[in-house]
């Protein structure tokens, strides 16, 4: 009888669970569509406002290093910018397109 009990109560116990999380409101997850940005083509304002940490001052300099060594060939290229370290890189490395 005792068995029969313990299993009725964990039972019960599993139930009230299951009606209670089918009665929380829904959590609605969205993700955000992951932007990347061409180092090589864009333009200071594109990169500017697509890159964590990266102003318009950062973002010209990537241009303006661009114009004078070429097309980067990887993104760990951009630390060899002025002003523009391996933290800010890694923020944004999954943005960065090439």
């Amino acid at each position: 009888m005792k068995k029969f009990l313990v299993i009725l109560v964990m039972a019960t116990a599993t139930l009230a669970q299951t009606v209670i999380a089918k009665d929380k409101e829904p959590r609605v997850v969205t993700e955000q569509a992951q932007i990347r940005v061409n180092i090589n083509t864009a333009s200071a304002e594109q990169l500017a406002s697509n890159l964590k940490g990266i102003g318009l001052k950062k973002a010209q300099a990537i241009v303006n290093y661009r114009n004078e060594y070429g097309d980067f060939k990887s993104a760990n290229e951009l630390t060899a910018v002025k002003g523009i370290g391996e933290k800010t890189l890694e923020k944004n490395r999954e943005k960065i397109g090439l």
